[in-house]
């Protein structure tokens, strides 16, 4: 029996390599933006599309707080179809569901245990979309987030989310 293949990471030149051609393979011929090539690309993606938005914490009632933002459809989180990519709606799903988690347990460390999205209607480009978190369940080691997408003028529902996420527990020594 042959021993098992050690795994490891690609390098940066390999994984440049790899996209390039998955994207080749879409019909997509072009070079990667220099952004890519950052360590924490994904989260500077995320933190660029919300830097637009402006956040609001409304205090529902003291345990039950709702977090909103309103952010623009910019050509970075859109799709072939000029959509807002799902990708972009989960990741944003979960940065304000977590800020509206941390809103309702305090400053404690917590990790996403599970995410769910219902995409049901496309917000296009440019289009400006208000997104609302608000707890659905909070206890001692959870709290469980809805997040909704609508798009502001026409108050039409795009896009919906849950998310749940765990405190971590505090080491007694």
């Amino acid at each position: 029996m042959a021993p098992p293949m050690e795994r490891r990471s690609p390098s940066l030149a390999e994984s440049r390599q790899w996209t390039r051609r998955f994207l080749r393979g879409l019909g997509v011929d072009g070079t990667l933006p220099a952004a890519a090539e950052l360590p924490a690309a994904y989260f500077a993606l995320v933190r660029g599309v919300l830097s637009s938005a402006a956040v609001s914490v409304v205090p529902a009632t003291p345990a039950s707080p709702r977090v909103s933002c309103t952010l623009t459809v910019s050509p970075a989180a859109v799709n072939a179809y000029n959509t807002l990519h799902g990708g972009m709606v989960a990741a944003v799903a979960e940065a304000v569901g977590m800020a509206c988690a941390r809103a309702a347990a305090g400053d404690k460390e917590m990790f996403l245990g599970e995410l769910s999205a219902a995409y049901l209607s496309a917000a296009r480009l440019n289009s400006e979309v208000e997104v609302e978190a608000q707890i659905l369940r909070k206890g001692r080691s959870v709290v469980v987030t809805t997040v909704e997408f609508r798009l502001k003028g026409t108050n039409k529902l795009c896009y919906t989310s849950r998310a749940t996420f765990y405190i971590m527990p505090v080491a007694s020594l």
